[in-house]
């Protein structure tokens, strides 16, 4: 009897501190870098106005039903820069990606990012992405799948079939140029509460 007891102890208390390790682990995704108070739907990444290849990204975060509008969504991403390093800055005794930004929704689901075309990192072979996080109201952060680049030459037909059959096509974003800026549609719907 004692055995037992003492099994059970030792399997809560892994459970407790497992849970408390992944609880602990997603408070340091870079989302809760900044408080949401003065968050607006639309952000521009650092170094914006000094790229050549200006971007604006533009959609709307739905609900787990894919067509109602998610309003006051936290949207973080951060991307490498043109050459495909993560330009690290350090601030406070704490590092961080400099291209980076946050927008909340508006009341119809909407945001907007302007930022620039990121490189990808050829030594590795890693395509161009922009690396998203969600956080919606009264709930954890999660990632979404990476946003993609259409001309990337590393998006082989081989990476599209995959993607068609298991992941999500839409996150390869498809430029087009408008006023002297490539624009991109990108829309994100949120994961179903498990």
């Amino acid at each position: 009897m004692k055995t037992t007891f003492s099994l059970f102890s030792l399997i809560c208390l892994i459970s407790v501190s497992s849970f408390i390790s992944a609880q602990t682990s997603n408070m340091e995704l870079p989302i809760y870098d900044k408080e949401d108070l003065n968050l607006r739907n639309v952000d521009t990444i650092p170094d914006f106005e000094s790229k050549i290849n200006k971007l604006k990204i533009s959609g709307v975060i739905y609900k787990s039903d894919g067509v109602t509008p998610a309003k006051d969504v936290i949207l973080y991403v951060q991307q490498p820069d043109e050459n495909g390093d993560f330009e690290l800055i350090e601030e406070n005794d704490k590092r961080y990606v400099n291209h980076r930004g946050w927008v909340k929704t508006d009341a119809d689901g909407r945001y907007t990012f302007y930022t620039f075309v990121p490189g990808g990192d050829r030594r590795y072979n890693q395509l161009q992405q922009l690396y998203p996080i969600v956080k919606e109201p009264s709930k954890d952060a999660y990632e979404v799948e990476t946003f993609l680049f259409d001309e990337d030459p590393l998006l082989t037909k081989t990476c599209r079939k995959r993607m068609a059959k298991k992941g999500d096509p839409t996150r390869i974003l498809k430029l087009i140029t408008e006023e002297g800026m490539l624009v991109a549609q990108r829309d994100i719907v949120l994961k179903a509460d498990s």
